[in-house]
């Protein structure tokens, strides 16, 4: 851990450290929430198993970020009407989102308002309790359409996936999948780009996967099949300056901080808090408050991430 720790530090030594200006004195780029469109909910980081990369450090001990609550949600949900966000789609990540006890009733809450609803789940045995089957049957039948589960497989191969989820993970996922296909739910995969294939050759593969078990799930869409790269803070990567729009001829409106927010629980903390990004669960810098309306404020790409993934990959974690 120490010597990873070095590792980050010595990769962008110097930078990311003022909000408001890079290493070299320029003005740093910010993002406005010009567009909400999702509302995202950390379910809580505990999961059922122990990935080598998790972003999150989700694993059966990490409750880091605890079960968030029904009420909770709906108070959310709430505050979505008063400041008329205009978000169309409500998101839930974990951990392992079907490891809360509470997760049909926070499905439900949302679908209930009109939401589209995103839950991303490895679909194993967590998703694969009697009561979470009929309860995800019960709502795909009363709010046909609005509900997507977007399943997480690393690769289309079984020994390259299982490498990085644990011996087994691979057909076990593919039986919640099927059980996905065979009750007629919309699904979607998240695999990883970090491997040796190219992109290209990674939709290849995850088609000929699809086919092969008549998933109707599109290969070739982004947003069907996302692929996001390995979010490694050991590699060296440029801040994002406001001239950077300019050069990159790209918009500030296309990164994720302007069209979405998440909501997560911190162990101990009296109640849920409202972050920037999906993908800084712990940076403290990116935590704007406990309600919407704190969360409204300009997000200063201040960190690795930002750059190599939102600004320079065009990643979007949303459908």
């Amino acid at each position: 851990m120490k010597d990873m720790a070095s590792t980050k530090a010595l990769a962008n030594r110097g930078k990311f450290r003022d909000p408001l200006v890079t290493a070299q004195g320029e003005a740093r780029a910010t993002v406005a929430l010009s567009n909400p469109q999702t509302l995202w909910f950390n379910t809580g980081t505990l999961c059922n198993i122990e990935c080598v990369n998790c972003y999150i450090e989700s694993s059966p001990t990490n409750d880091a970020l605890v079960y968030i609550t029904a009420d909770e949600v709906r108070d959310y949900l709430d505050q979505l009407e008063v400041r008329n966000w205009g978000v169309s789609e409500i998101a839930f990540t974990g951990g392992e989102p079907f490891m809360n006890p509470q997760m049909i009733e926070i499905t439900e809450a949302s679908l209930a308002r009109g939401y589209d609803v995103l839950i991303l789940t490895n679909a194993m045995r967590p998703m694969m309790r009697k009561p979470m089957l009929e309860g995800l049957n019960r709502l795909n039948a009363a709010y046909p359409g609005k509900l997507t589960l977007r399943i997480s497989v690393d690769h289309h191969r079984a020994d390259v996936h299982d490498a990085e989820r644990g011996e087994g993970s691979f057909e076990k996922t593919l039986t919640g999948m099927k059980w996905l296909r065979d009750n007629g739910f919309r699904m979607a995969v998240a695999g990883r780009s970090v491997f040796a294939d190219s992109e290209a050759e990674s939709r290849a593969g995850y088609a000929a996967f699809f086919a092969e078990h008549n998933f109707n799930i599109d290969a070739q869409n982004p947003g069907m099949t996302v692929l996001f790269p390995e979010m490694d803070e050991g590699i060296e990567v440029p801040e994002i300056t406001t001239a950077c729009w300019g050069i990159l001829d790209t918009s500030p409106d296309a990164v994720m901080c302007s069209s979405s927010r998440m909501v997560v629980k911190r162990k101990g903390a009296e109640k849920p808090v409202v972050l920037a990004c999906t993908l800084l669960p712990y940076a403290p810098e990116f935590e704007l408050g406990s309600t919407l309306e704190e969360a409204e404020r300009d997000v200063a790409l201040n960190h690795p991430h930002c750059a190599k993934f939102c600004v320079l990959g065009g990643a979007s974690c949303s459908a």
